[in-house]
């Protein structure tokens, strides 16, 4: 049996503990949410790896078209895509080894989100990461930038 933590636990677990960030469906329009919140966790020590098929580099990084693709370990996977899109996302976070999946703000997938569960990942549903380390930055949980 999987050992659930809440999901504040698992907010404050995955951003202290990681260090890799898979961002699906990441643009490189300064103007999508996707990009703010990737440059945020760069410029805050993490490493951003963006991931969509019709971007060759953003931030910086050089783009992937799927999880499947990235030659390096991932730590999390966080994904800026619609509900219905979630579920072949979590089973190639699970494929690759990621440590857990974050669905941005008003990205819910309960299916995906138990089928991560099962295979031992975190899950972290309709958060924004960026805010998430903002409120624990402030908070004293988590250094203003990573090693």
């Amino acid at each position: 049996m999987v050992t659930q933590i809440d999901e504040q636990e698992a907010i404050q677990k995955i951003l202290q503990d990681s260090r890799t960030v898979a961002v699906v469906g990441l643009s490189s329009n300064p103007e999508r949410p996707s990009y703010d919140v990737a440059r945020y966790l760069q410029q805050h020590g993490y490493r951003i790896i963006p991931v969509n098929p019709n971007e060759t580099e953003v931030l910086g990084e050089h783009a992937y078209p799927d999880l499947r693709s990235i030659p390096e370990p991932v730590d999390v996977v966080d994904i800026f895509r619609r509900p219905e899109a979630v579920p072949p996302i979590v089973e190639e976070a699970i494929q690759i080894g990621a440590k857990a999946v974050w669905m941005q703000k008003g990205v819910r997938n309960e299916e995906a989100a138990e089928r991560a569960r099962r295979a031992g990942l975190l899950v972290v549903m309709d958060h924004c990461m960026m805010a998430e380390a903002k409120r624990l930055i402030a908070a004293g949980f988590l250094p203003d930038s990573k090693p």
